[in-house]
């Protein structure tokens, strides 16, 4: 459900959110979740320099009277007390008693990049703002992890569990995951129209476009779905995947989908999900000599750094570099005991 951030935004906000609405065209679920970031924010500013609203709760705090003014006094003082705020005293949970307190540095270091692009966006766009506090300003080291995927062995269990009333569209959605490696959010929005001969226009990230070539797996498994998929009306009539209630598919449907086949394939469903499928298809290209660069292109990564961590998780050149050591093959010997 979109958030209708006029409402409590100010205008020096809304100014910002609209140009990456506008300009940038970033999805509207982005957007607000930079108001939802920058509104944390103000609600903190205030409440830390506003003794008289310590008594009241910080999500109850209105930000409709932040001005220029405003956000030219704050600091990067200012802002090293928030971050603080986020790492120490920030409830997880607004409504559980028992929340833990804190979030992990991969969510302070969203919000840091959201306040860093309102403050270039007041800087360098608007040129309304000479000193930009943010300029210098580190965000949270993040831990390094390598993505969890399926083995070949592991996808083929999971494809040959398939079965029931909606096999042909199930088996044609874990097909795509494991072959083109879509986003959910992206498997979702397919459209019929969106399948051209051997490719698939995919909606991505941002609102691009991208074309996602099909191989004969995912052609014959778009060939058995479409034979039974039943033509419906109204405004989802072109849906490519359909729930059973004919709507479009819902997220919280494929998430079900594949946990049930992941615990039917006898795989920890604990530890897999939909997008665990996306990590499968591009390991399973790099392992198979796919260059990085064309992954890059099928995944739809902006920047190659993000694809390039599936480099790290099974390098064969790494094992054949092991093996040519000239001490690869030493043994220790065993000592005769009299």
């Amino acid at each position: 459900m979109a958030i209708n951030y006029r409402a409590d935004a100010p205008s020096i906000l809304i100014d910002f959110l609209s140009y990456h609405e506008t300009i940038r065209a970033h999805s509207q679920k982005t957007v607000d979740e930079y108001f939802l970031d920058m509104r944390g924010f103000f609600r903190y500013m205030k409440w830390a320099r506003n003794s008289s609203l310590k008594e009241i709760p910080m999500d109850e705090i209105s930000i409709a009277d932040i001005d220029l003014n405003f956000v030219k006094s704050i600091t990067l003082s200012d802002i090293y007390g928030y971050m603080t705020y986020l790492s120490r005293d920030k409830v997880l949970h607004q409504n559980s008693k028992d929340s833990e307190k804190g979030l992990n540095p991969a969510s302070r270091a969203r919000k840091i990049a959201t306040i860093r692009s309102f403050y270039n966006y007041l800087c360098n766009k608007r040129h309304i703002l000479d000193n930009n506090p943010v300029k210098d300003l580190d965000s949270p080291k993040l831990k390094k992890t390598l993505p969890k995927y399926l083995t070949l062995k592991e996808s083929l269990s999971l494809l040959e569990a398939v079965d029931g009333k909606n096999k042909e569209r199930d088996y044609c959605i874990l097909i795509i995951f494991l072959n083109c490696g879509l986003r959910i959010s992206e498997l979702i929005g397919l459209n019929t129209g969106d399948i051209q001969d051997d490719a698939l226009r995919v909606l991505g990230k941002g609102n691009k476009v991208r074309i996602v070539y099909l191989n004969d797996a995912c052609k014959d498994a778009l060939h058995h779905y479409l034979q039974v998929r039943r033509p419906i009306s109204g405004i989802e009539k072109n849906a490519l995947f359909l729930s059973s209630r004919n709507e479009r598919i819902s997220k919280s449907t494929v998430h079900a989908l594949v946990k049930k086949y992941l615990a039917m394939a006898g795989l920890d469903s604990t530890q897999y999900s939909s997008h665990k499928l996306r990590h499968t298809a591009a390991t399973l290209m790099l392992q198979n000599g796919v260059d990085v660069k064309a992954v890059q292109e099928v995944l739809g990564h902006e920047h190659l750094n993000t694809t390039e961590i599936y480099t790290h998780i099974d390098n064969e050149s790494l094992r054949v570099a092991a093996k040519a050591n000239p001490l690869s093959h030493v043994k220790m010997k065993e000592k005769n005991e009299d």
